[in-house]
């Protein structure tokens, strides 16, 4: 049976099927939210995401099924388009989800390339080997790997930010679990909270940013808030931490050559996004990539310093060689090896990225069929705003925040800029109630194994939610005024 066959048989059997499907003119979104073809589209994306959440169990990278299921979804789509004479509305949607992708994956990849510049330039490793040599107490480290990672996570990622403070709590805790699961636990809620409240700090914030509802300063209006949903469980947990002082460990790490001036790149690299967007009115992306290829030019005077420099296992004359040191490296191995910009790039998260792509096409593809205005009728027409959002952050626990993000972008509900931030605040700290509902939480896991559960973690649930609760509160306390305020994309 040839290709074109196939599809002709896959065409009729779907066309008698019996669905909802209301035309529309104009190449408007069409419901097939009753239709066989909906609903199937409903149980791949569900059972993709089941494979994803049991990621840690399967040892199967979480991109692989949804990047599956987001060609089937849109493969259905097109199939339930073109059954209506509809060919050309699937197209435009998927053209528009794939531009959405590509401008998040450009940002991040340039994020994440100056993040791993500054980790092989050795700047985290010196700030984990000042605070485990300093000699405080375990109750200070506690306060003090929290504030840390408050603090570091709006200018890096949450995930870097948890890994980096954790790294600390082990090793200064090792043999003391109860600390370390403490610890462990401070740091995700409050690498989520510092995240909360810039753009950089989450990819939720970041996608908010992106589509211009809300301008890079209008986040900082979520400071208050998210320093309020750490400190409270904070405040709690901190009773419960021994007030031994371990011996202090004795480690030196030395920075290298060139290493501060790469934060001052990264530090420039985000001040042009930040400009390019609100000056030029141009996508924050292209900000970020001209500091990326900043970062790759100063990266060339790194690499030929670090050249000039290196020795090898075998010296050449003893083989009688005579060439320079770019041919040598082709043939032996250097003691030390030189910097090389396209590493860095190379070990960005790569199967984060892609699952980026699978979700958000998977939640496009949904919301092409009309499942995301259904949601939205029912989230922000009946229950009202406020409780929409505080649904989100629960649902950010349970399921990850950015599909989740991604469909409330997508449905652009009418709400003011301080429904907005609200949202942006659920989102991004909701994932804090559990161990499994934000990355942070994940990697810990991962880092910690044994020591930092989910029944760990669950223990403290109850203070992490009480945390959620003050922060809403506080955020209608202090932003009062915005709750009236238009968002600039309304």
């Amino acid at each position: 049976m040839t290709l074109p066959q196939l599809i002709s048989i896959v065409g009729l059997f779907f066309i008698f099927l019996p669905g909802t499907a209301l035309a529309a003119e104009g190449g408007q979104i069409l419901d097939f939210t009753s239709s066989q073809i909906g609903i199937a589209c409903l149980v791949i994306f569900t059972i993709a995401y089941v494979t994803v959440i049991a990621e840690e169990f399967l040892h199967l990278r979480k991109s692989k099924p949804v990047v599956v299921a987001a060609g089937i979804i849109w493969a259905l789509v097109a199939v339930a388009y073109s059954m209506h004479g509809d060919t050309t509305t699937a197209e435009q949607a998927v053209r528009h989800n794939i531009l959405e992708f590509s401008e998040l994956l450009l940002f991040l990849l340039a994020a994440m390339t100056y993040i791993n510049t500054m980790e092989e330039r050795n700047i985290f490793k010196a700030l984990r080997a000042r605070l485990v040599s300093s000699g405080y107490s375990l109750r200070t480290i506690f306060w003090l790997t929290g504030v840390l990672a408050f603090f570091i996570s709006p200018i890096a990622d949450n995930l870097t930010t948890a890994l980096l403070m954790a790294a600390v709590v082990i090793a200064i805790g090792a043999g003391n679990q109860a600390f370390v699961a403490l610890g462990c636990i401070n740091i995700v809620v409050a690498a989520n909270a510092g995240g909360a409240f810039s753009p950089f700090g989450d990819i939720t914030t970041l996608m908010v940013w992106q589509k211009g509802i809300v301008e890079f300063q209008q986040f900082f209006a979520l400071f208050v808030p998210s320093a309020v949903n750490w400190l409270v469980p904070a405040l709690i947990m901190s009773f419960a931490v021994p007030k031994s002082k371990p011996e202090a460990l004795k480690e030196t790490v030395e920075i290298k050559k060139g290493g501060f001036v790469v934060v001052l790149l990264f530090l420039l690299t985000i001040s042009m996004a930040v400009s390019s967007h609100n000056f030029l009115h141009l996508p924050p992306v292209l900000g970020m990539m001209t500091g990326l290829g900043l970062l790759k030019l100063y990266g060339y005077r790194l690499r030929r310093y670090d050249l000039a420099r290196s020795s090898f296992v075998a010296d050449p004359q003893d083989v009688g060689l005579s060439a320079d040191k770019e041919t040598l490296m082709e043939h032996y191995k250097p003691r030390e090896r030189p910097f090389d910009i396209f590493i860095s790039l190379k070990r960005a998260e790569w199967d984060t990225l892609m699952f980026f792509y699978g979700v958000i096409l998977c939640v496009g593809g949904l919301g092409a069929l009309g499942y995301l205005a259904v949601a939205s009728e029912f989230m922000y027409g009946d229950l009202g705003p406020t409780w929409a959002n505080i649904l989100v952050g629960i649902l950010s626990a349970i399921v990850d925040n950015i599909p989740v993000m991604f469909a409330v972008l997508t449905m652009l509900p009418d709400m003011s800029l301080g429904q907005w931030l609200l949202v942006t605040l659920t989102a991004g700290v909701g994932g804090s109630m559990l161990s499994i509902g934000s990355a942070a939480g994940v990697a810990l896991m991962g880092q910690a194994r044994g020591i930092y559960t989910f029944f760990t973690h669950l223990k403290w649930t109850w203070a992490i939610a009480l945390g959620y609760a003050a922060s809403i509160w506080v955020h209608f306390l202090v932003n009062s005024e915005l709750m009236n305020t238009a968002p600039l994309a309304m």
